[in-house]
């Protein structure tokens, strides 16, 4: 595999990048699905979308992204932990962004998942996944 000649944390992060990327149209397709067919507020539209993207996270950090020491019910549960920050964060911002400041929900969405990006994956790799030999 052409990954395997760059070091461990570059790998690392280029899979949490595409993991990223595929959780991310998750995410934005039930967002924009919901607002822009279904008629849904943006803030609960995109909690459900960060649900959605949430479970395809789990399932492609844990096998793509970190070498994970915990079994999938250690995982799960602190995968869960995180998951509910970035939820709370993801759901705090975006009221203040569209509710509040009444600013679009599309671009304030970006800035949401660039926030909450770097806390899940902080959160993720010392927590949820215990990738211990980093």
């Amino acid at each position: 595999m052409p990954l395997r000649r760059y070091p461990r944390q570059t790998r690392q992060l280029l899979a949490y990048v595409l993991a990223g990327g595929i959780t991310a149209v998750a995410h934005y397709g039930v967002l924009v699905a919901l607002v822009e067919l279904a008629r849904v507020d943006p803030v609960p539209a995109t909690l459900a979308g960060f649900v959605v993207g949430a479970v395809v996270s789990y399932t492609l950090n844990r096998w793509l992204t970190f070498d994970a020491t915990h079994s999938h019910g250690q995982a799960t549960w602190r995968f869960g932990l995180i998951a509910a920050g970035g939820f709370a964060l993801t759901g705090v911002l975006m009221h203040w962004f569209v509710a509040e400041a009444g600013l679009p929900y599309l671009p304030m969405q970006l800035v949401t998942t660039g926030i909450v990006m770097v806390f899940s994956f902080l959160g993720h790799k010392f927590f949820s996944f215990a990738d211990r030999s980093s």
